[in-house]
């Protein structure tokens, strides 16, 4: 009962957070900002998003090609057309529960190509530290580059004492937990560092996998085609199509951040794209237009080929 608990709440929390912020938004809106936020759905170059989708799609086809190696490391071996309908799929099942795509791709293949779970989730695991390495790059990178806009969107709103408080609580707590999993004999410690053993050895297989090389190169090339995909779109609408590269950098990540922290990004995506273009002059009402522009393309990508994968998989997996 509680899991069912913690499972819709993880669901409908980030919903009403969504709708909370789009009432509050647009009911500052006058009819005017209204209406010319309309205008700008209307007047938008949906070219640029088509071909921002198709980039998109390459990142994601990049990113099921990569996953292979991983697992050969270990002796699996999967189809491409299964990595890339689990990627999808996993890529649909975020948007309802936060971080569930992962273990719904793990079990594409254990239902499909029969790779254990634990091995399966644990490449994931691997994938998930790399991709952070990667993002955490960009965020410094970005903090550096355009300080100010990171220092009045970000710093400026974190208030010192509580972060101090949050900071505490949570290292305590991750001493205690490190201390009952390499101290504790409790039953439930016992099967969870048997369960962690199979998570190692898809992770570490990053390091020591013969084809690192090829794997490394499709991390930047996933990296570069989400950045590639959100630099297309600024050219949708006329206003925001010659803003500069720090502005695109810290919008890009601003989004990203949203989307992974948020699930989807619902109401959440819009508004904060807004914000933060508001820094470089953009006007809030076409900040926000390019925000849903630019998300619901995304959604409908996601919901798209995720549904199509749902359907094909075990049509093409159907045993002869």
């Amino acid at each position: 009962m509680k899991n069912q608990i913690t499972k819709w709440l993880s669901i409908i929390l980030p919903l009403l957070l969504g709708v909370f912020l789009i009432y509050y938004t647009y009911d500052k809106f006058t009819p005017e900002q209204l209406k010319e936020i309309k205008t700008h759905f209307r007047r938008a170059d949906y070219f640029y998003i088509i071909v921002s989708l198709i980039i998109s799609t390459l990142g994601c086809i990049s990113r099921a090609y990569r996953w292979k190696f991983s697992l050969e490391h270990m002796g699996y071996k999967s189809s491409f057309a299964n990595n890339f309908m689990a990627v999808s799929v996993g890529y649909l099942v975020n948007m309802t529960i936060p971080r569930s795509g992962e273990f719904s791709r793990a079990l594409v293949l254990k239902k499909y190509d029969n790779i254990p779970f634990d091995k399966a989730f644990g490449s994931i695991v691997a994938e998930r530290i790399v991709d952070s390495i990667v993002l955490l790059f960009l965020m410094v990178l970005t903090f550096f580059v355009q300080f100010e806009a990171v220092k009045k969107f970000v710093l400026d709103k974190i208030p010192l004492r509580e972060t101090i408080w949050v900071l505490v609580i949570g290292g305590t707590l991750t001493i205690i937990a490190l201390l009952l999993y390499f101290y504790s004999r409790m039953k439930f410690i016992v099967s969870l560092k048997a369960k962690v053993s199979g998570l190692k050895e898809g992770m570490l297989s990053v390091v020591k996998m013969e084809k690192k090389w090829p794997y490394i190169f499709h991390t930047i090339f996933i990296w570069v085609s989400y950045l590639a995909m959100f630099y297309i779109t600024i050219f949708t609408l006329k206003e925001t199509s010659n803003i500069g590269f720090g502005a695109i950098l810290s919008s890009f990540l601003v989004g990203s951040i949203t989307i992974a922290v948020t699930s989807s990004g619902f109401g959440t995506y819009p508004v904060l794209m807004a914000k933060i273009l508001l820094f470089y002059g953009i006007a809030e009402t076409v900040g926000n237009a390019f925000g849903w522009i630019v998300w619901i393309s995304q959604i409908l990508l996601v919901v798209i080929t995720g549904i199509i994968s749902i359907f094909l998989l075990p049509i093409l997996n159907r045993k002869k």
